[in-house]
């Protein structure tokens, strides 16, 4: 076996954390990447319009106050929070046309165990009785450890818990379509159970900040994580080499080799953060990665729809994200508040629906309409932009197989938001699968 040599093949953040936690070690990292550029799909567009030209992302992110794995990477990066988010309460307001048809407002500087409960109680919009059927429901799953004997889809699961078909619509289903971007008819309740859990975990009395907290960015996507990504671990002596589709892995006793590259090296471990359908390509021919190609090839997946709609720069919302309600679009997002692109609001579709069969000049159009409905105020865009992505995440459904990070190959690892079975697919899910992918390799060797 050759001195110890990692290859990392993958630039999205579960590429990314492995690479920095491994080059913190003092480890001979060389990190491939197909794309132009670092950040997977968590990273911005250039797009010129009639006033010039803009960076979009492909998608809105949403974090929460307790993914701490992330915000500790950023922080590596030099990254700091305040410089990277904008910090808001727990808060759930759907606008309807017209009007406001649910508010929840978690209550601040209280843990979140008390902050939600008491959120739930002067949540506006629900019925003193919906309202006590969500505290009792998060009460029992509290007293049980937020873990179900038996997994099952989410929307069989807040019926069996006497959730009201107007909670379930106005608040449960929103959530988790943020959180799993998966219908609740099919979604997994002990994964959705799992982010709750997080949400929920214990902080000080009277603190600024709270797990449950949302954590909206505050730059584009690329300027967050991909770029100071790549000045990183340029520093720390690894080796970036962009645009370098890598189309098969062989091995030998020397090692593992990197198919499909200019270069002739050998490696003695091998991460694979790929998108999982790549990666199951990528281990055909390994018959002892048959399980893992397996579970791979047995996902399913969902689509992401983000809709771009340019107003007057005097344009504001209410709010920096609003849920919506009767239209395709579920979440509204004012870029102004947010990143100071004054004006730019940002819809989001998430899962599967009757949108895919639409152009996206029809979907502009629709949710131009929809949005008109619930804030009249409005006037007509100037440009609009709409960013598809049809695997955006898989699909997140109970008892899903899930591959494990360590695979039954030497020295061959997976890393990816779809080896973590806890969560589902997040940026945190990803970060914490690169780090247990470097903490296995640590554990395994030694420096030098």
């Amino acid at each position: 076996m050759p001195k110890t040599r990692i290859a990392i093949i993958g630039g999205g953040c579960a590429g990314l954390s492995a690479a920095i936690a491994l080059s913190k070690q003092g480890w001979s990292v060389s990190l491939y990447e197909a794309g132009s550029e670092l950040g997977g799909r968590a990273r911005s567009i250039a797009f010129t319009n009639v006033s010039g030209s803009t960076y979009l992302d492909n998608g809105q992110h949403i974090l929460i106050g307790a993914y701490k794995s992330t915000l500790q990477l950023l922080n590596t990066l030099g990254i700091s929070e305040k410089q990277a988010f904008l910090r808001l309460p727990f808060s759930v307001r759907m606008q309807g046309p017209g009007r406001c048809l649910l508010s929840l407002n978690t209550v601040p500087y209280l843990p979140a165990p008390l902050a939600m409960p008491l959120g739930l109680l002067a949540c506006q919009g629900l019925s003193f009785r919906e309202r006590m059927a969500g505290i009792s429901m998060m009460a029992r799953m509290a007293f049980k450890g937020y873990r179900l004997d038996h997994d099952l889809p989410l929307a069989s699961f807040l019926q069996g818990q006497n959730q009201s078909a107007k909670a379930i619509q106005l608040l449960w289903e929103p959530i988790s379509l943020a959180a799993l971007n998966t219908p609740i008819q099919a979604a997994s309740t002990q994964v959705f159970l799992n982010v709750l859990k997080d949400t929920m975990a214990s902080s000080a009395w009277f603190s600024l900040k709270n797990n449950s907290d949302f954590l909206l960015a505050k730059q584009d996507l690329s300027k967050l994580i991909g770029s100071p990504a790549s000045a990183y671990l340029r520093q720390h002596g690894v080796r970036i080499k962009l645009k370098q589709r890598i189309t098969s892995i062989s091995k030998s006793d020397l090692g593992y080799r990197l198919n499909g590259v200019e270069e002739a090296a050998v490696y003695s471990h091998v991460v694979l953060a790929t998108a999982p359908h790549n990666a199951s390509q990528l281990m055909v021919g390994h018959s002892e990665l048959h399980a893992e190609c397996m579970a791979l090839d047995s996902l399913e997946y969902q689509p992401i729809v983000t809709v771009y709609l340019q107003y007057p720069t005097h344009t504001k919302l209410r709010l920096p994200m609003i849920g919506l309600t009767n239209g395709l679009g579920q979440w509204v997002f004012d870029r102004g508040q947010l990143c100071q692109q004054h004006g730019l609001l940002a819809v989001v579709i998430s899962g599967t629906g009757s949108h895919q069969t639409l152009s996206q000049a029809q979907l502009a159009e629709a949710v131009t309409a929809q949005l008109k409905q619930a804030f009249p105020e409005l006037s007509s865009p100037l440009w609009h932009k709409v960013i598809a992505e049809k695997r955006a995440t898989y699909a997140c459904t109970p008892d899903l197989t899930r591959p494990p990070q360590q695979t039954a190959l030497p020295n061959f690892y997976l890393a990816g938001d779809y080896c973590y079975a806890d969560y589902p697919a997040t940026i945190e899910g990803a970060v914490r699968s690169g780090l247990i992918c470097a903490e296995l390799i640590q554990a395994s060797q030694k420096v030098g």
